[in-house]
């Protein structure tokens, strides 16, 4: 009976406090779900990389505005760490990470092979970006959860990203972050920020003398070793 008593309290406590228990399901929208419909095996760490072109890296981050919260959603070229392509918009919505997709593929035209890393989140999981990915060749891979190192290149750049010029400045509006992080990523960080990792060279500074000793960027993908193969 104490036990019936104790339970009956505490239910009409949770009613009178306005609680509610949620039973979590399977959650299969692009927007509902925090993972991915397709989980991928993790092929990034399992790569040797020689030359271009042959993993790209995705992620999504948020920046805060006065009066509310964007995101944008970047690739990085692994071997270069060129950032070459990406996108801000005011949702989490797949067209967001799927817009950069396409421009890093428009601006790079790569071959087939190119491994395509990034997080469990269900944009990346979704159908219309693995649709993407398959019309350009491309293999998907994803890190565990709980196990960023996978995708350390592409979170340094967007802390140096952040420390840089996101946390210097105030934006007035959308447009003039906009307009901010564009000067940033293609005329600053891609064309003069020189790297370590690099031998000090910037991005599109390796890239050039990659090139100039016979790289032959359409071949490259082609050439990706894994370890243990």
């Amino acid at each position: 009976m104490r036990n019936d008593r104790e339970s009956q309290t505490s239910f009409k406590n949770i009613h009178e406090d306005n609680l509610l228990a949620v039973r979590r399901g399977r959650l299969l929208s692009d927007q509902g779900s925090i993972r991915a419909v397709g989980i991928y095996l993790n092929l990034a760490n399992r790569m040797r990389l020689s030359g271009p072109n042959q993993l790209w890296i995705g992620d999504i981050t948020y920046i805060r505005l006065s009066r509310e919260f964007v995101y944008l959603a970047v690739i990085l070229h692994a071997f270069s760490r060129k950032v070459i392509g990406w996108s801000l918009g005011l949702t989490l919505q797949t067209r967001l990470p799927l817009r950069a997709l396409e421009r890093a593929i428009a601006s790079r035209q790569p071959p087939p092979g190119v491994v395509h890393h990034s997080d469990q989140g269900v944009q990346y999981g979704c159908r219309q970006y693995m649709q993407a990915l398959r019309e350009n060749g491309m293999l998907p891979s994803m890190s565990r959860p709980s196990n960023p190192s996978d995708n350390a290149t592409c979170e340094s750049f967007l802390k140096t990203l952040k420390r840089e010029e996101i946390y210097t400045n105030v934006y007035r509006d959308f447009e003039h972050l906009s307009q901010c992080l564009e000067l940033f990523i293609e005329q600053y960080y891609n064309r003069c920020r020189l790297h370590s990792a690099l031998d000090y060279r910037s991005p599109g500074g390796f890239e050039r003398e990659g090139n100039k000793q016979g790289d032959d960027t359409n071949r490259q993908a082609a050439m990706v070793k894994f370890f243990g193969l």
